[in-house]
């Protein structure tokens, strides 16, 4: 069994635990729960601190391993909300992601190779890191954002039950959508400027894909599709009160984008990100 398969593994025990804990909100569950995660999310940094000895750099050139970086990037980023919070009632939602983005590295035959030398700038790295930081904190309010919707439903239907005794409440899951967005609205815009100074430095090299990177590339496109909904999120959030339900599902809908633009368009559709 491969590394990745193990890591597949223990989310997906923490995935069952954090859904048990949602259903019966015992200290006893809560604590399993977090160990589960805190546990796979240490195995994950171990397995990316591995194959960074073995390669020479972070792995995080090829789709594949850019995903499981993005993996533990979440895991790490929802139990320091989690830890800081003690809410746990969010894990039940980001636990199923993670499982399902991880079994792509479980699966894929993809292995990270020691890279060309037009990935050696370290403008390469702040880009790269970047992005998949802001990835992260846009996941983080996408689900925010669900569980939103979900507690409104049952409060407008005066049906309060289920949801509304496990979630927060829509204030604090409101302003904890807006500070994910702000966060990762940040992060995409760093990267953005750093993979267009790193472009510019590298266009002359003469490397196809140097060549083919432009705003008409998919991958390119829809990374700048993505700063731009997130943008207008938080415009329409200051100048016209977009805040509520509306911010919900921009970031909802933003994240679709993310997902689109790491999975199907870096394996499918991009001619420029092939490393």
């Amino acid at each position: 069994m491969s590394m990745n398969a193990i890591l597949l593994f223990l989310y997906a025990a923490a995935g069952v635990a954090y859904a048990v804990q949602f259903a019966r909100r015992t200290f006893g569950t809560s604590r399993i729960a977090t160990v589960l995660l805190v546990f796979a999310a240490f195995a994950h940094t171990f397995v990316i601190g591995m194959e960074t000895m073995r390669v020479g750099h972070v792995p995080f050139a090829s789709a594949t391993s850019a995903i499981s970086m993005f993996v533990w990037l979440l895991a790490l980023s929802y139990l320091y909300v989690e830890l800081t919070t003690a809410e746990r009632a969010m894990g039940v939602f980001i636990l199923p992601l993670l499982v399902v983005l991880q079994t792509i590295p479980a699966f894929s035959a993809g292995i990270e190779e020691p890279r060309s030398v037009i990935l050696e700038s370290p403008w390469f790295g702040v880009h790269v890191s970047s992005l998949l930081f802001a990835y992260a904190s846009f996941a983080l309010a996408a689900v925010l954002g669900i569980t939103y919707v979900l507690q409104f439903k049952e409060i407008k239907a005066k049906a309060l039950g289920f949801f509304y005794e496990r979630l927060p409440s829509l204030n604090v899951l409101d302003e904890m959508n807006l500070r994910a967005v702000k966060i990762g609205w940040l992060f995409l815009t760093v990267g953005l400027i750093a993979g267009a100074i790193w472009g510019s430095q590298l266009r002359p090299s003469g490397d196809p894909r140097m060549q083919s990177m432009s705003l008409g590339d998919p991958k390119i496109f829809v990374a700048v599709l993505c700063w731009t909904l997130y943008s207008f999120e938080l415009y329409a959030q200051r100048a016209i009160g977009w805040r509520g339900r509306r911010a919900a599902w921009l970031s909802a809908v933003g994240f679709g984008i993310v997902l689109l633009n790491l999975v199907p368009v870096s394996y499918f559709f991009t001619t420029s990100h092939n490393f």
